[in-house]
């Protein structure tokens, strides 16, 4: 627990950095970019595709849903 809430500071830490210093801009211009290619793999290469569905059905099924097809 002690180990999530050090990456969450980190992560909030470097967020505040690069929405202050106009060099970030480029930075989440970069990451925005590769988000949107990250999905573009996730939804249309299908190896991915099914990885990705059968771990996000385990986590449903284990918080008591029922798994998606």
């Amino acid at each position: 627990m002690n180990k999530i809430r050090r990456l969450y500071d980190k992560a909030g830490l470097f967020i505040t950095r690069l929405y202050v210093e106009e060099k970030g801009a480029s930075g989440i211009e970069y990451a925005l970019i590769a988000a949107m290619v990250a999905v573009i793999i996730a939804v249309f290469v299908d190896p991915v595709n099914a990885q990705i569905r059968s771990v996000l059905n385990d986590i449903l099924e284990a918080l008591g849903g029922t798994a998606q097809t």
